[in-house]
């Protein structure tokens, strides 16, 4: 799968480490960097470029995570989760059809974000799903506004 990652200043460290990572799991990644303080700005082209269809997935770090996920859902396409454990890694792809992962730094630790990351990107939705009408009308709406 093509992967993007992203972060905030705050974050370089686990960023680099989710990054090789993800590299070690034999995904290209492509690297939205960690310098700009402004998360958003990372958030917002890391989505864009996602919902657009140019990577598989992202994942975003910064603090806490719930900055990237907030200014990451606010592109039209992009359905970032924030997670914190191995459940909700499972459920943002299964349940929720998650192209984009946040992460905190400040308060997930190195062993537990690699955790995360590779659940979350060892499974797959399933359109037939019982989840997947639930997940139809967050579509309709994004796309429809109604």
């Amino acid at each position: 799968m093509k992967i993007a990652i992203g972060c905030d200043p705050n974050a370089t460290d686990l960023k680099e480490k989710i990054k090789k990572l993800i590299e070690s799991l034999g995904h290209q990644v492509t690297d939205y960097g960690s310098d700009d303080a402004i998360y958003a700005n990372v958030a917002i082209a890391l989505a864009a470029d996602v919902a657009a269809g140019k990577h598989d997935r992202g994942v975003l770090i910064c603090g806490t995570g719930i900055g990237m996920s907030i200014a990451a859902n606010k592109v039209k396409g992009a359905y970032a989760a924030l997670i914190t454990d191995i459940y909700q890694a499972q459920r943002a792809s299964l349940s929720n059809n998650a192209n984009i992962i946040t992460l905190g730094a400040f308060v997930t630790g190195v062993e537990l974000a690699k955790a995360l990351v590779k659940e979350y990107l060892s499974l797959t939705f399933d359109p037939e799903s019982s989840s997947a009408p639930k997940v139809n009308r967050i579509t309709k709406y994004d796309k429809e506004g109604k």
